[in-house]
């Protein structure tokens, strides 16, 4: 943790007139001791702080003056200044607050000529008629009345002065503020002048003596008539709907303040302003003043912000406390509490929503004030039960899910102040049985854990009335708040409550204990279920756990972390099987114990509560332990233990040796990680850690240099401070030799990223050294040349971030390391930069803007680029000359590319084509603003060149605009350039092309362009068939030779260029300075460029169709929009506004020949009004978002002239934009109850586009009402609100939404209905399906969901499947709990019985789907007693027996037949479900027989008599099957009871014909066999047999995996002799049969066949030698059937079994001390290992770690390895993997045949130097076509790994090779590629690392292979000194410990 410096402080100095001045020079006296020196010589200082320092010693010299009781002329003067001094201060300057402070221990003699010098000179300031003056005024009259007596009593003086001056300067200000009408920024000045007016006025009425006195109120008097104006001024602020309502909020605070100070009597007050607030003031009993100065209050008809307003001042202004105010008072507040809650009906303007919660928490705190001292009425008026509080309570719980978080909090203070009033109003009764509070108490436990204020509510009842009670009724609580913490929304709130309810817990156990062992019953509650979710938890509730909960717990309790580690450390020690674990120990889906235990460790070392280092590894866990943490396969816990390590709460404790080698040991392994978030938290913490170093080193540097004159007592002296700062030394250097290793040939992104990031941070932390601070470390030292080159390579990377990262960087080292110095190097570099900036290869132009950019700043420039520049002038000075040198190469390389970039686009005019295949010039752009963006261009030396650059840079961007616009604005952007190479199809395409010409103008596309020859043609017939064509030319790439451009190139091309010419013309007028005048010469950007600008962006935002194009035009644009806002031309200012007021009255205009996009989502239209408003400024009154939103709003809606539907869809599509931008915030939410309406209204239009645009605006609102979607279920209760909270947010809807129910429910029961006649059905349903009742929602509420019900059910009839089923899922939420029982019975009630003539399916299919949801909802319901439960659906199962015939073939109908089905199901695992109390008994209900009697009468037992596919067949018989099913398992579990004969068994069901019942049943029985764990029911012992006849029979494919998948949960050997009894197959061919399964079958079944035949053969080998014998060729098939599943192009799917497959024939083929398969096979085995290790899927690579613990955990291997039995991260597995295999070719004295194979692995397969000369060329021919590339294998790691292990294992062995002849065909080969390699490599380019940058990584790995290969073979002709040795194979320490040496060699 690094220590944050504090920022020096900067105080601005004083200065006085030269009048004073010559004073103070005439007064002071030669020695410079009297006031007047010391004055004099304090003003003449520059640095503020310094003059605080004379300041107080002026006072001091006042003391001595007052000696003599005189007070001078100088001291008079001397005085009169420093009142100048004061005024002239900033209010802010420390200056000021010092001053006074001084000057209010001034002499008592001395003080009234004080105020007199403060007086005359506030009256100069008074007396100012500059109304930009007017601010400072208002600040010297507040901080003279700010703890300062000579101020105060001089405004006592003046107060008339005062007084007149505030209400003349805020009339003047107002006037001021309506002058400047659409000049934002100087209105937003006025209204803060005005602003702060208001409250100067408010705090010189109560800080000023004179108005505690009556002598000013009088109607003559000019105090009284100055408050009276002021009073009716601020009564016009109030009402003026111009200013800001921050005005309006004062002004009402004022108003209220000054009528408290003028009214007289005081005990009328009360009932004056509750007249005033209720509307009801009478006129003639008030005074003259208050009618003529509050007349538009007095009257009824007062805004509601205004009452509003007056409630907050109200409560703000009069004294609450102790019921001052009496009888009057009390009754005020009722009042106010009943206007406020009107007001929140009225009130749905977001702003003042946030305003009334505000007031209704200081409501709740007067209250409580008043209930202090109050009456009884009043106590009975404001308990539980009272209405207010029901109000109060009724606004907690609409609001308390509100977007707002600070609304949200106000709720909870409401809620907290709610309960304080109710037990003051209960004063003296007993609170432990309090009705109010349990019901509350039992109320918030009923709700969903989901809703936030539940947390709220619960957190404040604890604290009132105890954790004991809660806990009494669920002592489950913890463990179920614990279960909800994986929302990330909901933790804050969760773990804010169980902090509160374990201190509580803890304090009241405490409390009440005798002895310690109540602090086992914490543990019990508390710590026992925070350890299961640590250990057994998903990772996302883990993660938040340990973030948010774990420390508050530690913190308070922190003995309680002895007790977690010695849980954890238990059940993590299981490595040598002696204990059970309590927990698993982890993998990569779950930390485990381990992971939970390093948590638990680095949360308890962060927040202090481990003291040391050496504390936390000897008494809590070892190194080893902390090892295996840094290798976890789990990423957390490895982010875990190393935050274990480089965390501390102290930020200069000493970092260990042993931690020092831990961290290296972790860097080793852990760069190489594909999740952005783990990386970040990795450099994250070792920045910490480097931190700690450079802080604690700072402490040894002191330490050491006081060695001399002590031995401090401290843990920094168990070793000499040398020896500690060289460890460091040593540390950071090996650090830093990893990374740059790490930067190989090949190496991933993530380990670039990883280790450029680290490396920057270690160039942040310790810096050079300068002021006498020392650094430990410097990174320059370790940075030579060879280094410097390959950062500079990493520009090559085609990661942006890699780019970033290593030119940080290199401009963070070039202050120390040497920059180039060769000219040829530099003019290459230079060079290819410029070839990169015209690649057709997007990232090439990025590298190239970076390489120039490198090459400005280090001015490393060639020489040829001063040619360019006019002014060869450099400023003196160091600072200003390397500004003027980056200026001056920017501005070369700039009109370079500039020169180049115009003849590119004059080539570009005659042929896009060419431009697109040879020099696409958004390159160009690029690099030009990439340049400018590093370049400050505030400050400009050259800028007569700069203004000529910039306006050839515009010019040239609107000529390559105009070049490839066409393209993107046409029609169809994406194929506007056919590419064809027969005559035939060209003419095809010539129509089509001339149908588009009236859309695309450009000359170039009226032709269709034959662009490849062709044998099978003749260009003359092709222009004799196009007469107007022009001749076909070939199109030639850089190199001259032929290419293919398709249209996919050409579009690239130019929506490439429109982008980068967007940006460069955004950064533009966001970099540049703008010129005030035209001819000024202090900007580079014109006024009217500007325009031009905004033009430009305008007319390719509402033209372009390729959505690529306008999006970053719109990026450009945003740009523009910021900077026309902030700009102080008023021209400029008003451009949005008018550009918005055009375009929106174009879209009210435009018809289907309008230039508008009304296809494509209307294009960049929404983009282009989006950048207009979102620049407007969010603190003003948002009027641009106001006028846009109506006219939308208003567009949108459905109109009666249908002849032009462009507006309306137009409409649409931006107000789908303008709710999805989160920059509008909650301003939008006041339109969104209109937008939903045209939504909803807009789905029934006949038009497509309509319905559409609608469509996708309804789901933008959907998310935006609801939230975006957090859970799977579609419904969940996560993205849902309450019927109270969503029309209390939108009432507007309430009455719309049922209103249009109610229209469909009519059509829909109708004769005559149609099925198009309501689409809007969907939309409706939609909505309240996302609603759900509370238990908190009162019967009484005006907003009550029952209206809805019967249209819902209605609506259940509909002749469309999908609206019946959304119908019935609609219903649910509207159905209180304690309802759904009777709701059900009353719907069976309704279907028909079989007697009846006449019914409806769909109604009965509807009816059906209604009570099946609900009959789900209420069983799934928390909300309800075991024995209601039970009876209640005794009475629904009896309404069901009376229907049953519409599940028997007496009902036609399947589909209404399996829903009935559904039903019964349903209720057979509702009544199967434990209860606490006794339930009824089916069999005597005679529910059971009801069951047997329809499967006995089904299809199932009788056959199916249907010939064809029956409507309903497939979900009947699924339903059917399901109830069959548990009919069986129902007779099974009744065996102790009476028996029942069975109806039906699996053998049937699994013999059916239909694969949906063999399916199901299959299915079914699989859970069970896969749970076999606990044993198999008798029942399914006798299905093997079974098993086994269908395996070979069965054709289905889904019914046939799972068949397999039951095999392989079996046993083998219980089966496999049965295989020739009942699939007439032996053993032996039932495995060549499943081997056959596995090589032809799809992937899925594939992947369970390779697993069936590994089990199978595992077992043949368990048995005799002649079974081994006879599978050996099934043997061999199997192992080139996993070698085939490994490769790296399969699915993950088979990869992953392939690797569990060796994992768990591991012990027999891989490790086993003996080789079974020969050592061909095996290697080939160990092969596959390795390829799964490197591959890029996570899971493949967690599969592939498991095969690794396996092989290292075995009797003849765990001894090699320290992490035997541990769960381990690919990378570790693979450095493992290897050093086993080296270890297990000695074992089995196999070093000789198998060296040769490994040494070819380490060569590789030499295809690589062949491919890589065609490589450029398929990559130019072929842009789009990508081949599977691994980013995360890293060739070199796996042969450094190799070379390592084989070279150790060389150098130990005293082996030699019997045959030195049968590795010299490796030599010549190794030798040969060498060869090879040098020759490409001489055939590549200079700079070959840019400009091929492919081919030349290639060959640079090719090369480590081949020198590692040739080593090693040196190594073995004993001719070590003659070979190169392998670059960068030196690994570091800990690299080598994976594996112990071990004690025998193998000769």
């Amino acid at each position: 943790m690094g220590v944050k410096k504090k920022k020096g402080m900067h105080v601005a100095a004083f200065t006085v007139c030269q009048h004073d001045l010559e004073t103070l020079k005439s007064f002071a006296d030669v020695e410079g001791k009297n006031l007047a020196s010391v004055l004099l010589h304090c003003v003449e200082l520059t640095d503020g702080v310094s003059q605080i320092c004379y300041i107080k010693q002026i006072v001091l010299l006042l003391e001595k003056e007052d000696k003599n009781g005189m007070c001078d002329p100088i001291i008079q003067s001397c005085l009169d200044i420093l009142a100048g001094i004061y005024l002239s201060l900033s209010l802010k300057n420390p200056l000021k607050k010092v001053l006074a402070s001084s000057l209010n221990g001034l002499p008592e003699c001395f003080v009234t000529e004080a105020v007199q010098s403060f007086t005359c000179r506030l009256q100069e300031e008074l007396n100012t008629t500059d109304l930009y003056s007017y601010r400072k005024v208002f600040d010297n009259i507040s901080s003279c009345l700010e703890n300062f007596n000579l101020g105060r009593e001089s405004i006592n003086k003046l107060l008339e002065n005062v007084l007149h001056f505030l209400q003349k300067s805020l009339i003047e200000i107002l006037e001021e503020n309506r002058k400047f009408t659409g000049n934002h920024i100087v209105q937003t000045q006025l209204m803060n002048d005005l602003l702060v007016g208001i409250r100067v006025s408010m705090i010189v009425v109560q800080k000023v003596h004179s108005f505690q006195t009556s002598f000013w109120k009088t109607s003559t008097s000019p105090e009284w008539q100055s408050m009276c104006a002021l009073l009716s001024i601020f009564t016009k602020f109030l009402n003026d709907d111009d200013l800001l309502q921050t005005i309006h909020s004062t002004s009402g605070l004022a108003i209220i303040l000054f009528i408290k100070t003028m009214f007289d009597p005081p005990e009328r007050i009360p009932s004056l302003i509750s007249s005033l607030l209720l509307g009801s003031v009478d006129c003639t009993s008030v005074p003259e003043w208050f009618r003529s100065s509050c007349r538009s209050l007095c009257g009824a008809e007062i805004s509601g912000s205004a009452l509003l307003f007056l409630c907050q001042g109200t409560l703000a202004m009069l004294d609450w406390q102790n019921g001052s105010m009496g009888l009057p008072g009390e009754a005020l507040l009722l009042d106010t509490a009943n206007v406020l809650f009107t007001l929140n009906s009225q009130l749905k303007e977001t702003t003042l929503e946030m305003f009334l919660s505000r007031i209704l928490s200081s409501w709740t705190s007067s209250a409580i004030s008043v209930l202090e001292s109050s009456s009884l009425s009043l106590k009975n008026s404001l308990n539980g039960n009272s209405r207010i509080v029901e109000g109060l309570l009724e606004y907690v719980y609409t609001h308390w899910e509100h977007p707002l978080d600070a609304l949200r909090h106000q709720t909870k203070m409401i809620f907290n102040n709610l309960l304080q009033m109710h037990q003051l109003a209960m004063e003296g009764a007993d609170l432990d049985d309090d009705p109010f509070l349990l019901g509350l108490t039992q109320s918030l436990l009923q709700l969903e854990w989901h809703v936030k204020g539940k947390y709220i509510c619960l957190g404040c009842l604890v604290e009132c009335m105890g954790i004991e009670r809660i806990l009494a009724v669920d002592k489950t609580i913890p463990s179920q708040i614990l279960e909800v913490m994986g929302d990330q929304s909901l933790v804050p709130y969760a773990s804010d409550l169980l902090e509160t309810m374990f201190k509580n817990h803890k304090t009241h156990l405490k409390s009440q204990a005798i002895d310690d062992t109540w602090i086992n019953q914490l543990h019990e509650t508390w710590i026992s279920p925070l350890l299961f979710i640590l250990c057994e938890g998903n990772p996302g509730q883990k993660s938040y756990v340990i973030d948010y909960y774990l420390p508050k717990l530690l913190n308070c309790s922190p003995g309680s972390l002895n007790y977690m580690v010695k849980i954890l450390q238990t059940s993590a020690d299981i490595k040598n099987g002696k204990k059970r674990s309590l927990f698993r120990l982890g993998s990569c889906h779950s930390r485990g114990a381990l992971g939970a235990l390093m948590a638990c460790l680095r949360t308890a070392r962060a927040h202090g509560h481990l003291q040391s280092a050496a504390d936390t590894w000897g008494s809590l866990v070892s190194s080893a332990r902390i090892k295996q943490g840094l290798i976890h396969q789990h990423y957390q816990v490895r982010i875990d233990t190393l935050g274990l390590l480089c965390e501390s709460n102290r930020s200069t404790e000493l970092v260990s040796a042993e931690e020092m080698q831990l961290i290296q040991f972790f860097i080793t392994y852990n760069l190489n990680n594909q999740s952005p978030g783990v990386r970040q938290q990795i450099c994250s913490l070792l920045k910490k850690l480097f931190c700690r170093i450079q802080e604690s080193s700072q402490v040894l540097y002191k330490l050491e240099q006081s060695m001399s004159k002590r031995e401090p007592e401290n843990e920094l002296s168990s070793q000499p401070p040398t020896v500690s700062l060289q460890q460091y030394k040593n540390f950071m250097s090996s650090i830093c030799n990893s990374l740059f290793e790490a930067l190989f040939p090949g190496s991933s992104y993530p380990t670039r990223f990883s280790a450029l990031t680290i490396l920057c941070s270690i160039a942040d932390v310790f810096p050079a050294p300068q002021g006498g601070i020392q650094t430990v470390y410097q990174l320059s030292h370790d940075v030579d040349a060879g280094r410097f080159q390959t950062l500079l390579e990493c520009f090559t990377s085609t990661f942006e971030e890699v780019k970033v990262l290593a030119f940080d960087l290199l401009m963070k080292l070039t202050k120390t390391v040497v920059p180039f110095q060769d000219s040829e190097k530099l003019q290459g570099l230079f060079q290819a930069a410029l070839e990169l900036s015209t690649s057709t290869k997007p990232h090439d132009c990025v590298t190239a803007s970076y390489l120039l950019n490198f090459l400005i700043w280090q001015d490393a420039l060639p020489s040829s680029l001063t040619g360019y520049l006019q002014t060869q002038q450099v400023a003196d000075g160091d600072a200003e000359k390397s500004i003027s040198v980056v200026e001056r190469n920017t501005l070369m390389v700039i009109k370079c590319l500039l020169e180049n970039l115009e003849e590119e686009v004059a080539q570009a005019e005659n042929s896009l084509l060419q431009a697109a295949a040879s020099f696409p010039m958004y390159g160009r752009v690029h690099c030009v603003t990439a340049a400018l963006e590093k370049l400050s261009l505030k400050n400009l030396q050259l800028v007569s060149e700069w203004r000529l650059v910039v306006q050839k840079l515009i010019l040239l961007s609107y000529r390559l605009s105009a070049v490839v616009s066409p393209v993107i604005q046409s029609s169809s952007p994406e194929g506007l350039i056919p590419m064809d190479t027969d005559s035939e199809s060209a003419n095809r395409l010539q129509v089509i092309l001339n149908e588009i010409q009236p859309r695309d103008t450009n000359d170039y596309f009226s032709q269709a362009k034959i662009l490849k020859e062709c044998d099978s043609f003749d260009l003359e017939d092709l222009n004799a068939a196009m007469p107007n064509s022009d001749t076909s030319v070939e199109i030639k790439g850089k190199e001259g030779k032929p290419c293919e451009v398709t249209a996919q190139m050409v579009l690239v091309c130019c929506w490439r260029s429109l982008k980068e010419v967007a940006l460069l013309l955004g950064t533009l007028c966001q970099l540049l300075p703008l010129q005030a005048v035209p001819e000024s010469s202090d900007g580079l950007l014109t006024v009217e460029q500007v325009k031009d600008i905004g033009d430009y962006f305008k007319q390719h935002l509402l033209q372009s169709r390729h959505r690529g194009a306008f999006e970053l035009a719109y990026t450009g644009f945003v740009k523009l929009t910021e900077i026309l806002t902030r700009c102080p031309n008023v021209s400029l200012q008003k451009l949005p506004e008018q550009w918005l007021r055009n375009v929106l009255e174009e879209i009210k205009c435009s018809d289907p020949s309008s230039k508008l996009c009304a296809t494509r989502r209307s294009a960049g239209i929404p983009f282009y009004i989006q950048a207009l408003l979102a620049s407007e400024p969010k603190k003003g009154k948002m009027g641009l978002l106001k006028i846009t939103m109506k006219e939308l709003i208003s567009l949108a809606r459905p109109m009666s002239d249908l002849q032009s539907t462009v507006p309306q869809v137009h409409a649409l599509n931006i107000l789908r934009a303008l709710f999805r931008d989160t920059r509008l915030g909650e301003n939008i939410i006041a339109y969104v109850a209109d937008g939903a309406k045209a939504a909803i209204l807009g789905f029934t239009s006949p038009v497509w586009a309509v319905r559409n645009s609608s469509t996708l605006l309804f789901s933008t609102l959907i998310t935006r009402i609801f939230g975006v979607k957090r859970a799977k279920d579609e419904l969940s209760k996560k993205n849902r609100l309450t019927g109270r909270e969503f029309f209390s947010r939108f009432p507007e809807l309430y009455p719309f939404l049922l209103k249009q129910l109610e229209a469909v429910a009519n059509t829909v029961d109708s004769d005559t209905w149609e099925l198009n006649r309501h689409p809007s059905m969907f939309l409706l349903l939609l909505v309240l399906g996302r609603l759900y009742p509370s238990p908190m929602d009162g019967s009484s509420s005006a907003l009550s969901m029952a209206p809805f019900v019967p249209f819902i059910m209605r609506c259940g009839h509909s002749r469309i499947y999908r609206s019946r089923e959304m119908a019935a899922r609609a219903l649910v939420p509207f159905v209180m709990i304690d309802q759904i029982p009777n709701t059900i019975r009353m719907l069976l009630t309704k279907l028909p019985d079989f007697a009846d003539q006449y019914f409806r399916q769909n109604h009965i299919h509807g009816t059906l789907l209604q009570v099946f949801h609900l009959l789900q909802a209420y069983s799934d319901s928390k909300h309800r007693t075991d024995s209601d439960f039970q009876q209640e659906l005794t009475g629904i199962m009896v309404c069901t027996r009376a229907r049953l015939w519409l599940a028997k073939r007496q009902n036609p109908c399947l589909v209404t037949r399996a829903v009935y089905i559904d039903i019964l199901f349903l209720l057979t695992c509702c009544l199967d479900k434990p209860a606490k109390r006794c339930q009824p008994d089916l069999e005597n209900l005679g529910f059971w027989e009801d069951v047997n009697e329809i499967i006995t009468g089904s299809e199932l037992i009788t056959g199916f008599p249907y010939t064809f596919t029956v409507p309903g067949l497939p979900q009947y018989l699924q339903s059917l099957t399901k109830l069959a099913i548990a009919a069986v398992w129902a007779v099974t579990a009744k065996a102790e009871g009476p028996t029942r004969s069975m109806t039906i068994a699996f053998p049937q069901l699994l013999e059916s014909a239909f694969p949906e019942v063999r399916s199901l049943t299959l299915g079914t029985l699989l859970e069970k066999f896969s749970a076999a764990e606990r044993g198999l029911p008798p029942l399914l012992h006798g299905l093997r047999e079974k098993f086994l006849m269908m395996a070979v029979k069965e054709k289905h494919p889904e019914c046939f995996c799972k068949i397999l998948k039951i095999l392989h949960c079996m046993d083998p050997s219980e089966w496999l002799p049965q295989t020739e009894r009942c699939a007439h197959l032996t053993p032996k061919e039932f495995l060549i049969w499943t081997l056959a399964v596995a090589s032809t079958e799809r992937s899925e079944i594939q992947s369970i066949a390779l697993r069936l035949a590994s089990k199978v053969i595992v077992c043949h080998l368990q048995m005799s030698e002649e079974d081994r014998t006879s599978v050996a060729p099934a043997l061999k098939q199997w192992v080139q059937l996993v070698i085939s599943s490994c490769e790296e192009h399969l699915p993950t799917e088979p990869r992953v079994a392939a690797a569990e497959v060796l994992t768990s024939t591991a012990p027999y083929f891989l490790t086993s001390p003996h080789l079974i398969l020969g050592l061909q096979d095996t290697l080939a085995l160990w092969r596959c290992i390795f390829t799964l290790l490197q591959s890029e899927e996570q899971s493949v690579r967690d599969a592939a770690s498991e095969i690794v613990t396996a092989a290292v955990s075995q009797e003849n291997t765990c001894q090699a390895t320290e992490f035997a039995f541990c769960q381990m991260d690919a990378s570790v597995a693979l450095a493992l993997a290897v050093a086993v295999l080296c270890d297990l070719l000695q074992q089995w004295d196999q070093l000789a045949s198998g060296l040769p194979i490994l040494l070819q692995w380490l060569l590789g397969e030499g295809d690589d130097l062949v491919c890589v000369e065609s490589t450029h060329q398929v990559e130019e021919d072929y842009l789009f076509e990508k081949a599977d590339v691994n980013f995360w294998a890293e060739t070199l790691v796996f042969v450094k790994q190799l070379y390592k292990h084989l070279s150790q294992l060389l150098s130990r062995s005293c082996w030699c090779p019997p045959n030195p002849e049968s590795l010299r065909h490796l030599q010549r080969t190794a030798s040969q590629q060498h060869q090879l390699l040098t020759q490409l490599f001489q055939e590549l380019p200079p700079t070959a690392e840019f400009l091929k940058t492919v081919e030349f990584t290639r060959l640079r790995v090719q090369e480590e292979r081949i020198l590692a290969c040739l080593r090693l073979l040196a190594f073995l002709e004993g001719k070590t000194e003659e070979t190169p040795v392998l670059s960068a194979t030196a690994s570091p320490p800990e690299a080598r410990r994976l594996t112990r040496p071990r004690t025998e060699t193998a000769c």
